[in-house]
């Protein structure tokens, strides 16, 4: 998800976004140690969407 896509998105919906990619995150994981991940590029994605959904958060509240 881009950046620009992210600002778009009120405060609410970045925060469910977040939760979403949170939880993406703890899946992926979890499927990695056990074997299981498909395609490991996509937690690189996950990880870098979290950062930033949270560095827009931050701004938006500062």
């Amino acid at each position: 998800m881009k950046a620009g896509e992210l600002r778009d998105l009120s405060n609410q919906d970045l925060k469910t976004r977040l939760d979403e990619l949170l939880e993406e995150a703890f899946n992926l994981r979890f499927q990695h140690v056990s074997g299981q991940l498909s395609s490991p590029i996509r937690l690189r994605q996950v990880r870098r969407d979290i950062a930033r959904a949270q560095t827009i958060l931050r701004e938006q509240d500062s």
